[in-house]
């Protein structure tokens, strides 16, 4: 049997490592972070065991970049809704009703998010923060600012915080009440933004990851 090319390798790599995202926002999402095991990870994405080890330093990070898969392609989506704008305040009150839909419809995953991201890593430097970086950059930007480095962080900051604020045991804030915030600090119309069932539906997470079948054999040795 010849050798693989370096393009079907690459595509190869790419779906191990998207089932292995997938799995860990779903176990964790059921069972949380402490009860999911990078093995259970493994077992759940039909991946061996090994193979974790060469795409994550470990848990916190592998979960990380997972969460952050579910929230740029949770955005992207959002963004992309239909009718399709280019507005940059509907974008942006999609941008803030998307974010904090995550955090009505998966308050388990997006809790041990955040409590993730006050450990000593802190964010994990993957594509999928970067993406995630990308896209509310870009908002900022058609909403119209003229200082992103000051104001995407500062957006990032007011979700971040709105999320904790809502999932804070034993106080939590009421949706609504934040994105009221939200939308008077930036001087959105609360008609804006997302329909309230496509903010918060519970949906099922595949379709933010790899959907190819899981036909890959689990070999101990490094893909391609």
């Amino acid at each position: 049997m010849s050798p693989r090319s370096p393009s079907v390798n690459e595509e190869l790599r790419r779906r191990s490592r998207e089932r292995l995202l997938q799995a860990a926002v779903e176990l964790v999402d059921e069972h949380g972070f402490e009860a999911t095991t990078l093995g259970a990870i493994a077992d759940r994405a039909g991946s061996a065991r090994g193979l974790v080890s060469y795409y994550f330093p470990g848990k916190r990070q592998l979960v990380q970049s997972a969460v952050h898969r579910l929230m740029h392609r949770t955005l992207e989506e959002a963004l992309e809704h239909e009718p399709h704008t280019e507005d940059g305040r509907e974008r942006l009150a999609r941008a803030i009703d998307s974010i904090l839909g995550l955090a009505q419809a998966r308050p388990v995953l997006m809790r041990q998010h955040m409590a993730g991201l006050l450990q000593g890593e802190g964010f994990v430097q993957c594509p999928e923060q970067r993406r995630l970086a990308e896209l509310l950059g870009d908002t900022v930007t058609r909403y119209g600012s003229h200082h992103v480095e000051v104001d995407y962080p500062m957006l990032r900051a007011m979700l971040m915080g709105a999320v904790y604020a809502a999932l804070v045991p034993g106080v939590p804030m009421p949706i609504p009440a934040l994105r009221a915030e939200l939308f008077e600090r930036y001087g959105l119309d609360r008609e804006l933004g997302l329909p309230r069932e496509s903010a918060v539906e519970r949906q099922d997470l595949s379709r933010f990851f790899a959907t190819e079948d899981r036909t890959e054999p689990a070999s101990g040795s490094e893909p391609g």
